[in-house]
């Protein structure tokens, strides 16, 4: 027999029989109501559990990972409100039932029935995953995350402070709100957890604001492997910045008794807590998993008989609240009343075609408050001697700063965050100054942990304001990808366009730099950018281009709250010259503020008929100087710079290229993996001109001579170009 229906008909029997687990007796402020609410939560996570298997066995439903035995979290809800932003572990059905409860208007049975569905009428993924969430509950929706979420919850707890400070335009959480973040024990040893934690007791130590409640749900298992008895109160008990505390989560009433302190601690002093509950793990790890498999078959029925649902009929009983009678009633017209309700819902429609999946990839726009930019005053205070430097060719690294500064001056939802933005300005000066014209709470100098960076980032995005991150180098990125990739990118998509995270990413890298770095400073990849889809990834190649380009991805994210990546090339921040010393070729006026470029807007140098160029960053620095040598030779070409690398632009593209004879692409990224393999494809699906590419080598990047020996030069460009132009004639 399935272990979710021996748990039932125990629970069947042993009520009837008044043989309930013994246990403390009721204590504490829960009242009567809300013990019998706790109560009703529970026994509705458990009828859906138990209604999940029976859909995916009739082949109607997709999710059968179920909360059972965690239904005490019901009471942790109880002691929050709902205007408390809520990341839940995947075994929070009841939590969610339980929010649902003090929020009038709900259907919540019905509306988690569509979820397991997989209907497209379920309310917050509409249809795309089983997640729990709701943007009326202020739960943002998390699928089977293992800690990917404990970073942004940090952020998002951060952002209720600075809120205070600096009111973003599309606050979401009140001044008085907490952040309440849950997981398992077993998820508390990943990484991206510890990571977070120790970020949270970093802020705390410092006294900085950060209303941040976690919660672990100790069931002493993750999938197959035991937590140690005493690990999480071992480790957890005594950390700065980290007050600890720890309740039975099998009784409510101890529950939600020290889930008030615990909440009643943040609220109050503004400083995290960790609030440990001990559960039970009922069915194993989810419909497909047999736990007699893999634990003795006394320890799983040692569990059973410790059911939550027995405890609670006790409790209620003994406090006068509900009779055990009464208690089997409700649970089995629970039951019974989900059975009515999910033969309705596995008739709703769901997703089919592919447009329909990809409808949510990119959230929907938003309304702004118009603006005119900063005064000539603001300006004049916030540049000082700057001001006059603008009438002169600048180096890109200082173009970006003053762009950075007006986009600052003129949205003061603006933040910036990272490993030395403030205080040292950058590693490469890029920042510089910043900080002394906007402050240390607009110009975060985080801890070096590049998680964390990008969680605070995308959780001040969930309170209205509009990050920009910075990752000092491309490797670096490596470190936390999934930050964007697992909860970034993904939150539109789940949420169905209701919950978005717009930030402007900064990256400094792509290769070139002579004498410093090697592979972990200079990384000529980004395809793991480029495969996130939603994800902008913009790169300029000058300095103007980069102030325009800046001004349009605020623009993205700010109004059509997108995840944007701008990556800048480190080796062009101090570029002067072009074609040779002192000639100052590659420098440039700042741009009047009005200038932006678009998103799939390429620049065209030349007009040349030979051979059309198509690259960008570093690469078109030097095929630019490959130009004027082939135009020395006969060869009239035109060199093209995509700037937005993805989505690539391709109506642009093949625009630019009309009339040329045939296409060079040189891309600075690798063979294997790089954006010409996208470009190649382009053109040979929708053109007939002769091509070839021109990359760099499948090679990690060396440090000292023989830095840029991988990757395209003036020189085999110019070498390229020649070669395709004479297999032409």
């Amino acid at each position: 027999m399935d272990r979710a229906d021996i748990v039932h008909e125990n629970f069947l029997r042993r009520v009837s029989a008044g043989d309930l687990p013994a246990g403390t007796p009721p204590a504490g402020p829960l009242s009567p109501e809300g013990a019998v609410a706790a109560y009703r939560a529970g026994c509705l996570t458990r009828a859906l559990d138990r209604q999940s298997r029976a859909m995916q066995k009739a082949g109607q439903g997709f999710y059968t990972i179920g909360s059972s035995g965690h239904e005490g979290l019901a009471a942790v809800a109880l002691a929050l409100r709902p205007t408390d932003m809520a990341f839940l572990h995947y075994r929070d059905a009841a939590f969610q039932i339980a929010r649902a409860g003090q929020v009038p208007g709900q259907s919540i049975a019905w509306d988690m029935l569509l979820s397991f569905a997989a209907s497209s009428e379920d309310p917050i993924s509409g249809g795309r995953h089983k997640v729990l969430g709701s943007k009326t509950l202020n739960i943002p929706p998390q699928t089977s995350t293992i800690a990917s979420h404990l970073p942004k919850a940090v952020g998002a707890a951060y952002a209720v402070g600075a809120a205070r400070r600096h009111r973003p335009e599309h606050r979401e959480l009140p001044d008085d709100a907490i952040v309440y973040c849950s997981f398992g024990d077993a998820s508390a040893n990943h990484s991206t957890a510890q990571g977070a934690f120790n970020t949270a007791q970093w802020t705390s130590y410092q006294s900085i604001p950060l209303p941040l409640l976690f919660v672990c749900e100790d069931n002493g298992i993750g999938i197959s492997t035991k937590t140690p008895k005493g690990w999480i109160a071992a480790t957890f008990q005594n950390r700065p910045g980290l007050k600890y505390f720890h309740c039975n989560g099998l009784d409510i009433y101890e529950t939600f008794r020290v889930a008030t302190e615990a909440a009643t601690y943040v609220r109050s002093r503004r400083k995290p807590a960790f609030l440990h509950v001990g559960t039970i793990r009922l069915y194993g790890h989810a419909g497909a998993d047999v736990p007699t498999t893999y634990l003795p078959r006394e320890e799983v029925e040692a569990e059973e008989a410790n059911d939550p649902l027995l405890h609670s009929v006790r409790l209620l009983s003994e406090a006068g609240a509900m009779t055990p009678a009464v208690a089997l009633s409700v649970y089995e017209e629970t039951n019974e009343r989900v059975r009515r309700i999910a033969a309705e819902a596995v008739t709703r429609p769901r997703l089919r075609s592919a447009q329909e999946v990809m409808a949510s990839l990119i959230p929907p726009r938003r309304a702004c408050k118009p603006t005119n930019g900063p005064g000539a005053e603001a300006r004049a205070k916030a540049f000082g001697g700057d001001t006059k430097a603008m009438d002169e060719p600048q180096i890109m690294s200082r173009l970006i700063n003053w762009a950075l500064t007006d986009l600052m001056l003129e949205h003061p939802e603006i933040v910036m965050m990272g490993e030395d933005v403030g205080r040292k300005g950058g590693v490469y000066g890029v920042t510089q100054k910043l900080i002394h014209r906007f402050g240390p709470d607009r110009m975060i100098d985080t801890l070096l942990d590049e998680q964390s960076i990008l969680g605070l980032a995308i959780g001040m995005a969930q309170n209205g304001f509009v990050p920009m991150p910075e990752i000092q180098f491309l490797a670096y990125l490596h470190n936390a990808e999934d930050q964007i990739r697992g909860e970034a990118a993904t939150l539109p998509f789940f949420s169905n366009g209701q919950y978005t995270n717009p930030m402007v990413l900064r990256i400094a890298g792509l290769g070139y730099q002579k004498g410093f770095g090697g592979h972990f400073h200079n990384d000529n990849s980004v395809a793991v950018i480029r495969d996130i889809p939603g994800v902008i990834l913009a790169c300029p190649s000058n300095g103007a281009d980069a102030a325009r380009m800046l001004r349009e991805c605020v623009r993205l994210a700010r109004e059509e709250q997108r995840v944007v990546v701008f990556l800048e090339p480190i080796a062009l921040y101090p570029m002067r010259d072009l074609h040779g010393e002192k000639d100052g070729g590659w420098m440039c006026r700042y741009p009047d503020r009005s200038e932006t470029i678009a998103l799939g807007e390429v620049g065209v140098h030349g007009g040349g008929e030979d051979i059309a160029i198509v690259t960008f960053g570093n690469g078109y620095y030097l095929s630019r100087q490959a130009e004027r040598r082939l135009d020395e030779a006969g060869v009239r070409a035109r060199v093209i710079d995509l700037r937005w690398l993805s989505p690539l632009p391709v109506e642009a593209l093949l625009e630019a290229v009309r009339g040329a004879k045939r296409v060079l692409i040189v891309d600075e990224t690798r063979r294997t993996g790089g954006i010409a393999e996208a470009l190649m494809a382009i053109f040979d699906e929708r053109t007939d001109l002769p091509k070839a590419r021109l990359t760099a080598e499948d090679s990690f990047i060396a440090t000292g001579p023989a830095y840029a020996a991988t990757m395209p030069s003036a020189d085999s460009i110019f070498d390229a170009a020649m070669a395709l132009v004479g297999d032409g004639k």
